[in-house]
């Protein structure tokens, strides 16, 4: 047979004999037509300014207004005596970073102030009422790309367990959409379905599809799964390979797409589970503490449109199949070609078709891994520095609300941040020095009263979520519950806060490396994530972070010599990089995160009552926590101030 494209080879299975290929349902074909980011006439299908609008404006004008006021404070600062050319270059890089720091706490304070009532009928999506009938029916699709077999197939048995327990498996089909091209790893997952598929006696729900073409990464995958089976399902949830849903939620989920019928996606707000490194457990930390007060606030300031973060959310497929056609960039890679961070930009086409995109943060149930290490979250971040970066010329694109190139904007502005800072840093560094050699410089001898309110704005954007989180947490009767013993809680918080303004100077230099590498034309390739806990070597370390190291010491000599006064600012920065190779070994260590573990020490309510479906998730010979023991963009504060850390 001539095949003249992947959707013609619908059980092409590389090295695996025919006789052995696994079972696929009947195709339903459906066409998926590229998008015209630039099509001419292209009007936006919008109604008017919302109350979401205008809480979002709101946080424009308070972003602003604490903008100028810094802005204008350090201008009477530097301006005495005149302004140089560096101190000038100082003034436009401080504007930089402050304004993005007060958009960071704006956007929290609104957040908080919007999350109190903690009411999901205000957004239409009622968590609490009783499971709903599907009505459509719903694919469960789980890409992979060379992950581990077993692993896989444990969070798809047990998302399927969780289906069936509820009578629901009928509406529900799962699929893994395989991208692997390790033989080994292909066999290997073969041979995990089959017995998945014989333990659970559903041959007719349980799917599995190997490429024979991996155009398009992810994106490409899903889209291949659409134009040749989509036809057949009303709705399809993209998991990522480390995500679990429980049944319940998928059927709520489920049920709102039922109800709703000019919803085109709905997206879960993840919980980060089963990481064993105090990398991990900080991160999983953090986000449960954090992540629930934010997520609510972005989703009443975003209202119907949302953003979608490629995974864990249900999509209408029709919708998506008729409007989110990806198309390929012009010019080379790494701005060019496939589009690397594909969920903003579906997101946006599917607004601008005029459907809604929805967050549910009142959702529980959904979940998924964070990297174990600090080296492993520089790989990802730079893949999604590469992706985000293509946004600029689609923020540009005719016809998108107005909400989705803000989201677009800010997904570049995160990773264009890093290298303001870093440079922040070393102007300021030089005019130190330039002080020490002429006498101290006018610009540090006044203005010291006006630099106040700037510093308080700086530890606000570092302090204000966490200690909004935490306090909600401590009082609120049922969040307390959850956290179990409030001393830990709060040690948590300290300790989470430490670390974070210790790594946040690493990321902050690895991302302007990262940048450094897209700018010169190097692409981030496809690496493979590694998602199970694992120590790192000392050599590996040093390997990896010595730049870092050096970097550091050299920062924090200049600082001592040249203006020993700044140093307390500083030391966050100088500390971060110059114990950065120790700092990466003991956070990836995951002996040492299983001591913090069993102390209760960053423990979330997902270890204190583990949910069922969760059960045999977690790696063979880490401890699993039960009982009761008695969760992205950094803001980043001017150096001279306070280095800040935004969940």
């Amino acid at each position: 047979m001539r095949v003249t494209s992947l959707s013609e080879a619908p059980e092409f299975n590389l090295d695996l004999p025919r006789t052995t290929a696994p079972r696929l349902p009947p195709e339903a074909r459906v066409p998926m037509p590229a998008q015209d980011l630039w099509e001419r006439g292209r009007g936006g299908q919008h109604p008017p300014l919302s109350e979401a609008d205008l809480w979002q404006v709101g946080i424009f004008v308070l972003a602003g207004a604490m903008a100028i006021y810094g802005g204008v404070t350090a201008y009477n600062v530097l301006v005495v005596g005149g302004l140089s050319p560096m101190e000038l270059l100082d003034l436009v890089l401080f504007q930089v970073l402050f304004a993005w720091i007060a958009y960071a706490l704006a956007s929290a304070l609104v957040g908080f102030s919007l999350s109190v009532g903690n009411s999901a009928e205000d957004l239409d999506l009622n968590v609490n009422g009783p499971l709903p009938k599907p009505v459509g029916r719903t694919a469960v699709l789980m890409p992979v790309h060379n992950e581990e077999p077993e692993a896989i197939f444990a969070r798809l048995r047990n998302i399927d367990d969780s289906l069936r327990a509820l009578g629901a498996g009928d509406h529900f089909h799962l699929f893994v959409l395989s991208d692997t091209r390790d033989p080994d790893i292909r066999r290997d997952e073969k041979a995990a379905f089959d017995r998945l598929r014989r333990s659970s006696g559903q041959e007719d729900r349980l799917f599995y599809r190997l490429r024979a073409n991996n155009q398009g990464r992810k994106a490409g995958n899903i889209a291949d799964w659409v134009g040749r089976f989509g036809g057949a399902y009303d709705y399809m949830v993209v998991l990522d390979a480390d995500s679990v849903m429980d049944g319940e939620t998928l059927l709520r989920l489920a049920g709102f797409m039922d109800q709703q019928p000019r919803t085109g996606l709905i997206q879960t707000v993840p919980r980060l589970v089963n990481r064993t490194s105090i990398y991990g457990r900080v991160q999983q930390f953090a986000s449960r503490l954090y992540g629930p007060m934010l997520s609510k606030g972005l989703a009443y300031t975003s209202g119907m449109a949302g953003n979608y973060w490629g995974h864990n959310a249900i999509i209408r497929v029709a919708a998506f199949a008729a409007h989110a056609g990806l198309p390929q960039l012009p010019g080379p890679k790494p701005f060019g070609g496939e589009i690397l961070s594909h969920d903003f930009v579906e997101a946006a086409l599917l607004r601008r078709a005029g459907w809604a995109i929805r967050l549910a943060p009142h959702l529980g149930g959904s979940y998924e891994e964070c990297p174990p290490s600090l080296p492993d979250m520089i790989l990802r971040e730079r893949r999604w520095c590469q992706g985000n970066l293509q946004h600029l010329p689609v923020i540009a694109a005719r016809g998108l609300h107005w909400m989705s190139r803000v989201h677009l904007a800010q997904g570049v502005i995160t990773y264009l941040m890093p290298p303001i800072w870093l440079l922040f840093l070393l102007v300021g560094a030089a005019l130190s020095v330039e002080a020490r050699r002429g006498g101290v410089g006018q610009w540090d001898a006044y203005g010291l009263d006006m630099l106040n309110w700037l510093l308080v704005i700086s530890l606000l954007s570092l302090f204000a979520p966490r200690l909004a989180a935490l306090l909600r947490a401590l009082f609120h009767p049922e969040e307390r519950r959850f956290w179990g013993d409030p001393a830990k809680l709060v040690a948590g918080v300290a300790c989470e806060t430490i670390l974070s303004a210790l790594i946040a100077p690493i990321m902050m230099t690895a991302q302007t490396v990262a940048l450094y590498n897209i700018l010169i034309g190097r692409d981030s390739g496809w690496p493979v994530q590694r998602r199970t806990d694992g120590s790192l070597s000392w050599r590996d370390s040093a390997r990896r972070h010595l730049p870092h190291t050096l970097f550091g010491v050299a920062l924090g000599a200049v600082v001592l010599v040249a203006a020993p006064s700044d140093l307390i600012w500083l030391s966050p920065v100088i500390l971060g990089l110059a114990f950065s190779i120790p700092l990466s070994v003991l956070t990836a260590d995951p002996a040492l995160g299983a001591k913090v573990q069993r102390f209760g020490l960053f423990l979330t309510p997902e270890e204190r009552t583990p949910p069922a479906v969760l059960a045999g998730l977690v790696e063979p010979g880490h401890p699993v926590v039960v009982g009761d023991w008695t969760s992205e963009p950094i803001a980043l504060a001017p150096a001279m101030l306070a280095p800040a850390l935004q969940d």
